[in-house]
């Protein structure tokens, strides 16, 4: 498990965040990181089972079902890996999954419940705000197997967590984006204040002190003080206003690189950019945003990505052949659970020893000469 993560002792340059804003709570790979494949190995208290590449015919009417968030699986983000994910691996068992799309918070029981009744055998939840619901319907049905995404609370023998420590990755974005910052500021904000957000601004600000104390530098860190465990959030995450609005803070105080966490909400960020047209990038977040959003994919310096589709994909294949564990599996760096992505169009324009520096960071972060640690982290 996670639990040997200890903070880096950095000296960290104290963030910039303005007290009059506190908006309400809330691929290749780079070089050298290959995001979780059907075969790889999470960490955490047990292994990653391995995808089957024939179909099986005891696992023939084996049914995979799955619940979005209110993001809906359209979200570019974790809900469209975890769908995609859910589609590979009952390509290859040769059923038909179900997928029920949330409209909002209020449907995520009901919306569980009607799955149950339609003899799913493993429904798979995706967000850490379907936590209650999956909790409440796992309980009322043991003998049908539940799998969430993002969540790590429930403990029970038909609940398998699916969880990533994006601290890691996000702490390569953190130093990434100082490294590129031209004002020496970047930024960052969430939807809802929940672990599975804040662990992305968490690695992203230490990663930024962790350059500062490298390089003798002082990039500040607008919309999250880490410390204090207090920024900018939108509330939710659905593209709009409230998000539009955060991005705009940020830029407002200088910011030139900003990572928005929490799925949809990236988009209005990129309004944001585009409206204030200072050459402003962002860092987006679960998925390689570049190749997910080829209409915004000119905004993107990188993403910090986390293996949601391969993981899906084993767990599903793994549980149709009689395997189904409760045992958590965590995605890191170390396993490739979790991982940076390419530059693309900015491979050009950033530091020429960037990379380099990367993959040092990174071994150190797998060797434990480097300790990186999020209060949000899975225990």
């Amino acid at each position: 498990m996670l639990g040997h993560f200890f903070t880096i002792p950095l000296h960290r340059a104290e963030p910039v965040l303005e007290d009059t804003v506190t908006i309400s709570v809330r691929k290749a790979v780079f070089t050298g990181i290959a995001m979780v494949g059907a075969t790889a190995i999470l960490a955490g208290c047990g292994s990653a089972p391995e995808a089957t590449s024939t179909k099986s015919g005891s696992a023939s009417s084996y049914l995979p079902c799955m619940v979005s968030d209110a993001g809906g699986f359209d979200d570019k983000s974790f809900n469209q890996l975890g769908k995609e994910g859910l589609d590979a691996a009952a390509d290859t068992l040769g059923v038909t999954p179900k997928a029920v799309e949330s409209a909002d918070q209020t449907v995520y029981a009901s919306n569980i419940s009607s799955l149950v009744t339609q003899k799913c055998k493993l429904i798979i939840t995706v967000g850490f705000l379907l936590a209650d619901a999956t909790k409440a319907a796992a309980k009322a049905n043991p003998n049908v197997d539940f799998a969430t995404i993002d969540d790590a609370s429930i403990t029970a023998d038909n609940v398998q967590p699916i969880t990533f420590n994006t601290s890691e990755a996000a702490f390569l974005g953190g130093y990434a984006a100082a490294a590129y910052s031209k004002t020496g500021v970047v930024g960052t904000f969430g939807g809802a204040q929940i672990p599975t957000v804040t662990i992305f601004m968490d690695g992203f600000a230490d990663g930024v002190a962790y350059y500062n104390e490298q390089k003798s530098k002082n990039v500040k860190v607008v919309g999250w003080d880490v410390d204090k465990q207090k920024g900018v959030f939108t509330g939710g995450f659905e593209a709009g206003t409230a998000a539009k609005q955060s991005a705009q803070t940020l830029i407002d105080q200088d910011a030139d690189v900003i990572m928005p966490v929490g799925g949809p909400i990236y988009q209005s960020a990129a309004q944001a950019v585009k409206d204030a047209d200072k050459g402003i990038v962002l860092v987006g977040v679960d998925s390689d945003t570049y190749e997910t959003d080829p209409s915004n994919k000119a905004l993107f310096l990188t993403s910090v990505e986390k293996g949601i589709k391969p993981a899906t994909e084993a767990v599903i294949e793994s549980a149709a052949k009689g395997d189904f564990s409760s045992t958590p599996y965590v995605g890191t760096l170390k396993n490739d659970g979790v991982g940076l992505a390419p530059f693309h169009d900015y491979a050009d324009k950033i530091p020429s020893t960037l990379e380099g520096e990367l993959k040092t960071i990174k071994a150190g972060i797998i060797d434990g000469s480097i300790t990186v640690k999020s209060p949000a982290a899975s225990k």
